[in-house]
């Protein structure tokens, strides 16, 4: 439990860090911190979701694309990924992640996102 705990707290972290370096992402609601800490949490544990059901089985649609561009695809499926955790958020409960458009915001948001989990992880690890 304290495993899982750890990493939606960091995906919380990151999608945080994501929020304030790319333009056009951001968290919807929340009037007090804490609200606004929680909505992020929530996400956080929606995005493991979205990226635990739905990701393998995109992954497994798209090998094709995966071997036609050398594995850049990876970024697309992520952006998609972030893209799902926003429309089921804004569209479920009308707080969450706000996405303004899938091409540039999206794709920026999924590159930064794997930048900044992986740096995350890193730091976790040295501890």
């Amino acid at each position: 439990m304290g495993s899982f705990l750890l990493r939606a707290a960091l995906t919380g972290v990151a999608l945080w860090v994501v929020t304030l370096l790319v333009p056009g992402i951001g968290f919807v609601g929340g009037d007090s911190t804490a609200a606004r800490i929680g909505i992020i949490f929530v996400v956080a544990v929606i995005f493991g979701v979205v990226n635990a059901v739905i990701k393998p089985i995109v992954q497994i649609i798209s090998i094709p694309l995966y071997i036609l561009t050398l594995g850049l695809f990876h970024i697309v499926i992520n952006a998609f990924m972030l893209w799902i955790t926003s429309w089921i958020t804004e569209h479920t409960t009308h707080w969450g992640l706000a996405i303004d458009d899938f091409w540039w915001t999206a794709i920026w948001a999924a590159i930064v996102l794997s930048i900044v989990s992986w740096l995350l992880s890193l730091v976790v690890q040295a501890d």
